[in-house]
């Protein structure tokens, strides 16, 4: 049901970031089956030893039909900013007696991370909080020291949603992935400064802040937190408002990203966040076909349109898996 869904919405990758035991069982039945609707690239839950060891020792699973791929191991650090649980320097602005809380240790984050880039494997952390994100960029920059014939980790951060606006130019250092969700800023915007003050929040949801570093950006949607409709967040991303337009003129809007850039890390720079740039994230020979008709051009309609545009067809390498006019 998840992957008819997804066809629906014009998206035939997804990457699962967090997936168990019984969840990669239960996609491996699809596959089988040839049900599984669309291509996966799993992140896989790191609290299950038993689950991840195997990759560890003998690196990723890639199928050759792209159709299944276990590469990243998923890592949280710290909780969300609505809780007041993500990892603060200093106290929530609207709590005083709260900083957040760590999940996993900066020292089991390096262990995790030097291990997973000895078997050629991904991680992928997620860190909301200015102090999360510094201690995971530290984690990982101990890490990248210790293997370093590691050369194209592709390391990501998940969310870098309140980022110390000092270790920006780290993930660049570094070639850490940015991964961030421009849904989160519009959902948020109503309360977040209160959460961080007025300083902090100049190094929250800051795309186009990540962008001028020269950061690798990917865009998504962490649904089911939010809608999967990449075209919403496409718009979230150019604009920084509701859907009503509000606040007039944009929140924060020297963040705002064009219609080109959010186009390109929807596609191009996802595909390169899971390695398959090679073969997914345009339309080009050599490429798997994967591709959709949209109902207006993506490219010149008005802002406000993303919101309306329907995906009319999508196809999966090259064969029509969905058509909005089925049955009529």
């Amino acid at each position: 049901m998840a992957g008819e869904e997804l066809l629906k919405n014009g998206l035939t990758s997804v990457h699962d970031a967090r997936i168990t035991s019984k969840d990669l069982d239960a996609l491996r039945s699809l596959k089988a089956k040839n049900k599984l609707k669309v291509r996966y690239y799993v992140m896989l839950d790191c609290t299950d030893d038993e689950l991840i060891e195997p990759y560890l020792q003998n690196g990723p699973e890639i199928n050759p039909d792209n159709r299944l791929t276990v590469r990243c191991i998923k890592i949280f650090q710290d909780g969300s900013l609505g809780t007041r649980s993500a990892l603060m320097f200093e106290p929530y602005s609207d709590a005083p007696d709260v900083l957040g809380v760590t999940t996993t240790s900066q020292e089991e984050i390096e262990r995790l991370t030097t291990r997973s880039l000895q078997a050629g494997m991904q991680v992928a952390t997620h860190a909301i909080g200015d102090r999360s994100i510094r201690m995971t960029l530290d984690a990982y920059e101990a890490a990248i020291n210790a293997v370093p014939g590691a050369k194209d980790h592709r390391l990501r951060i998940e969310h870098a949603q309140v980022v110390a606006l000092e270790d920006i130019p780290r993930f660049k250092e570094l070639d850490i992935i940015a991964s961030m969700q421009p849904p989160h800023a519009t959902s948020d915007m109503p309360w977040a400064e209160d959460r961080v003050g007025p300083e902090r929040i100049k190094g929250a949801y800051a795309w186009r802040s990540f962008l001028d570093a020269g950061v690798r950006v990917p865009l998504n949607s962490d649904f089911p937190g939010e809608t999967l409709n990449p075209f919403y967040g496409m718009y979230a991303a150019e604009t920084r408002q509701t859907p009503e337009g509000k606040p007039e003129g944009g929140w924060y809007p020297e963040q705002c990203l064009t219609r080109e850039e959010a186009l390109y890390a929807y596609t191009v720079e996802s595909a390169y966040a899971g390695f398959e740039e090679h073969i997914k994230g345009q339309i080009a020979p050599g490429m798997l076909a994967d591709f959709i008709v949209l109902s207006d051009d993506i490219r010149t309609i008005p802002s406000k349109a993303l919101l309306s545009l329907k995906v009319e067809r999508t196809y999966m390498g090259g064969q029509l898996v969905y058509s909005r006019n089925a049955g009529r």
